[in-house]
């Protein structure tokens, strides 16, 4: 019986560990800018001028990058990845379908 929420905080510490996950603020923009996010993961403790820079940030790419706010504090990222932030991207496309997959999951429980 495992928790969806478990697989999804250790998939993020496996995609750090792998160097597909760009955390932080400044990180994750430049991720956004340079085409490199397949998805971007807001902590549930974020701000709301994060997330609309942020949105903001997406749409101005014109690509299709997922923005999903997460039930997890900055805190729990964190945990998972080694660094405290509000703002992470997912730079590979295994991981982000994957993570979407589960997130979406937790979200319709």
């Amino acid at each position: 019986m495992s928790n969806p929420s478990d697989k999804a905080l250790s998939l993020l510490g496996m995609c750090r560990k792998s160097g597909n996950l760009s955390c932080g603020h400044d990180a994750s923009v430049g991720s956004i800018k340079s085409g490199k996010a397949k998805l971007c993961i807001l902590s549930s403790d974020s701000s709301e001028r994060l997330r609309k820079e942020t949105a903001r940030e997406i749409g101005f790419t014109g690509k299709d990058i997922k923005l999903i706010i997460s039930p997890y504090t900055m805190n729990e990222i964190g945990q998972a990845t080694g660094l405290k932030s509000a703002l992470i991207t997912v730079n590979d496309e295994g991981f982000s379908s994957a993570l979407i997959k589960l997130l979406t999951k937790q979200e319709e429980e």
